[in-house]
């Protein structure tokens, strides 16, 4: 067989969505949620091969950054030695394409969708993201007939940005690219991105493209001109809003906030609530002294950086803003409590003193002062997986040698009935996933974002 039908004892995979040259996408539910999911299959030797995997992480890094009612959510990333597994939100409605190929839209509808797509265009600018290749084939419907954005391979991250502040890379579906971006003369993304919003909001509205030619250096010279017709079924609001739009001079062109002031933009309007606040809903409650509730479980751990030192085959370091500090890690499968007990017992046996323990975080103070004054060390507990945790331990205060000392010396043995492997010992013994294809060899990793 060429895929499992369970992966990683976490998701049943099903049905063939769709496929690319790197990828396969298939239909999956979450084992003992019944959740729907989308899971993207990524051939690794084929990526590395084709020099795709810069593209790839980019392609993470970003979907992690932009979380939008209105954007294809990414839930989670889990890799073997040859095979990447991305999990995603599944959207059931398919592709805007397929109900645009079929006429025009009612203008209701229309600016239904264009609301949407603006206001999920408009987080990823702020984000500093530009998506590059937005178009109706990368716009999905779901049951509600809400808009959602997908496919970020080709957008670009701040860092993208050369000298002159400014992207430079080719890129996009020629009927829906920017004329800056047709001149190789550096561009601004997010002016790029609005410009193929207007380009969208004509097809919805039309049932086909405005710069439309057999010949593909003809439609080029349209697009660079700006030169389009309007239909006479388009009202003079939604004629008028394109035409600040499209725009060949990215600097005379509309911005998203103007945009979003328009009559025919705002008729209508329902505002999500904006991730930020969504983001702080879901942080921990906090009392009406205002000091935070004690919290159930520990937080999720970020195991990129983890698995990069496990698997020579794909680092994913350096994908997101934040470093973790150089410390020591370990994998667990006892429970978080059990854990936090053994490192206090630990502790106690060790004559180190516990200056704090807070949500599954433990402070310890050395007995001693040391060549730079008293060891001070921080354990904290993360979950990776039902039943998987991660430990990490760094030094907060004192020497790095006396901490490596102690680390090994006396951490390391007094830990070990509870630990199931440590950063970079080999996990090819341990049964954390049931997923082999066929030929997998046993490395299976998990990645939560």
């Amino acid at each position: 067989m060429e895929e499992c039908n369970t992966v990683f004892g976490k998701y049943e995979m099903g049905r063939l969505l769709g496929k690319g040259t790197f990828a396969k996408v298939y239909y999956g539910k979450k084992i003992g949620t019944g959740e729907s999911v989308a899971i993207k299959v990524i051939n690794k030797e084929q990526v590395k091969k084709e020099g795709m995997m810069e593209q790839i992480k980019r392609e993470i890094s970003v979907m992690r950054l932009v979380k939008h009612p209105n954007i294809v959510e990414l839930k989670e990333v889990m890799a073997t030695k040859t095979k990447i597994f991305v999990v995603m939100e599944y959207v059931r409605g398919g592709e805007l394409f397929a109900k645009v190929s079929k006429g025009k839209l009612k203008e209701d509808l229309a600016r239904k969708y264009f609301q949407q797509l603006i206001s999920a265009v408009d987080y990823c600018h702020s984000r500093g993201v530009s998506h590059r290749d937005l178009k109706p084939e990368n716009l999905l419907l779901d049951e509600n007939e809400d808009l959602k954005i997908s496919d970020f391979g080709l957008s670009a991250l701040p860092e993208q940005l050369r000298y002159d502040g400014l992207l430079h890379t080719q890129c996009g579906t020629p009927a829906y690219v920017a004329p800056e971006v047709l001149r190789k003369k550096g561009y601004d993304g997010s002016k790029a991105d609005i410009w193929s919003c207007g380009v969208i909001l004509y097809v919805l509205l039309a049932g086909f493209l405005p710069f439309q030619d057999e010949n593909l250096m003809t439609m080029y010279n349209k697009v660079l001109r700006a030169e389009f017709m309007f239909p006479p079924w388009f009202s003079s609001e939604s004629r008028r809003l394109i035409s600040k739009i499209l725009v060949g001079d990215p600097q005379r062109r509309i911005s998203i906030p103007a945009i979003m002031r328009s009559p025919w933009f705002r008729k209508g309007l329902t505002v999500p609530a904006p991730p930020s606040q969504l983001e702080l809903e879901e942080e921990k409650p906090v009392s009406e002294e205002g000091s935070r509730t004690k919290v159930s479980s520990p937080k999720f751990f970020n195991a990129f950086e983890f698995i990069s030192s496990m698997s020579s085959g794909f680092d994913l370091s350096g994908l997101f803003e934040s470093k973790r500090k150089t410390g020591s890690i370990f994998t667990s499968k006892s429970s978080a409590p059990a854990i936090v007990s053994k490192i206090l017992t630990a502790a106690k046996g060790l004559s180190f003193r516990v200056a704090e323990v807070k949500d599954f975080k433990i402070r310890l103070q050395g007995p001693s002062e040391g060549r730079k004054g008293r060891l001070s060390v921080t354990a904290e507990v993360f979950e990776v997986a039902p039943e998987v945790a991660v430990v990490e331990f760094s030094k907060s205060a004192g020497d790095t040698l006396e901490y490596a000392k102690f680390f090994e010396e006396d951490v390391r043995p007094a830990l070990k009935d509870i630990v199931w492997t440590w950063q970079g010992d080999s996990m090819c013994n341990a049964n954390v996933a049931v997923c082999h294809g066929e030929g997998e060899e046993c490395q299976p990793q998990i990645i939560t974002v």
